[in-house]
Formats: structure tokens, C-alpha cells, sequence
């Protein structure tokens, strides 16, 4: 179990395609005290995801076929599911949200405040911009997001 949280199998799943120059980054910011273990799924990258990933010592699976986002989220869950998590936490592995985080993140978590907690990439101004969003897909993310809570009554940013 991870030294910070010894009652907790932590598993931070990664659903993978092309990430080759990112993955090393992104895993080196993963605090391993927090986390037991790193899954990647890898869907059908024509890079050398898979390849890196199994040097990095990650637990590795890969699609034969590109499935697409939805589908390798999928088969992330189903394979931390597999492995007992206790607390599962998606990681993209293109490195467009910090692992830094991932201990603001779970201990909501641990500490019964919370069932589920997510990430925004768009909660302090400039940030998704700063990390590689393309301009259109900012602002189609602000106009559909305000879309969303007019109609849903919520107050999501992203």
C-alpha cells in the first residue's frame, strides 16, 4: 500500500494514444507515495507509447484497435476494478492535468467529504491555454459549458 495512505489501494489509470512525449513527465509527477499503482491502456498508438510505458514498469494493456477515449476509459476502470482499487484516478497522460495534484484530489476522498472528485482545467483563467488547448476548443468548452449549466442548473467550468 502507498505510505500516505496504507488503508487505501490507490491505482491511477492512463488512458493512452501517441503520448510517447509526454508519458515520461507525467509519470515522474505522479508522487508514488500516494499512488499503489500506474495502469496504462494503451489504444493503438502509432508511436512509441507502448513501448515507453513498459520501460517506465507501468502495468501495461493495449487495444489492438484504436477505440477511442470513452473505450479506453473503460478498459482503464475495468482493469484498476480487476486489481482491487480502492480509490481510482485518471491521469492523461499528455500531461494537460498536473499529477502534482493528485493528493488535493483523493483526500476529499478518504475523508468521506466526497464520493467523486473532479478536475478543471479551465478553473483559473489562461490555464488550458497555457497547457496546450487549442484556442477553438476553449471557447467551444466556455459556450457549451454555460450551455450546460443554464439548462442542467449546475455551475461546472468545464
Amino acid at each position: 500500500m502507498s505510505t500516505k495512505t496504507p488503508d487505501y489501494k490507490i491505482i491511477a489509470v492512463l488512458p493512452a494514444y501517441n503520448a510517447e512525449k509526454t508519458l515520461k513527465k507525467t509519470v515522474n509527477d505522479i508522487d508514488q507515495n500516494w499512488v499503489d499503482e500506474i495502469i496504462l491502456v494503451d489504444d493503438a498508438s502509432q508511436d512509441n507509447t507502448l513501448k515507453l510505458s513498459r520501460k517506465l514498469g507501468l502495468k501495461t494493456f493495449k487495444h489492438n484497435k484504436n477505440i477511442g477515449y470513452g473505450g479506453n476509459q473503460k478498459t482503464c476502470y475495468e482493469q484498476a476494478l480487476k486489481l482491487n482499487a480502492d480509490i481510482i484516478i485518471m491521469v492523461h497522460p499528455d500531461h494537460q492535468y498536473d499529477p502534482t495534484y493528485i493528493p488535493q484530489i483523493i483526500l476529499p476522498i478518504i475523508r468521506g467529504k466526497a464520493d467523486a472528485v473532479f478536475g478543471s482545467r479551465m478553473m483559473v483563467k489562461g490555464w488550458a491555454l497555457e497547457g496546450g488547448m487549442p484556442l477553438w476548443k476553449y471557447l467551444a468548452n466556455i459556450f457549451l459549458t454555460k450551455i450546460e449549466n443554464l439548462f442542467l442548473g449546475l455551475k461546472l467550468t468545464e
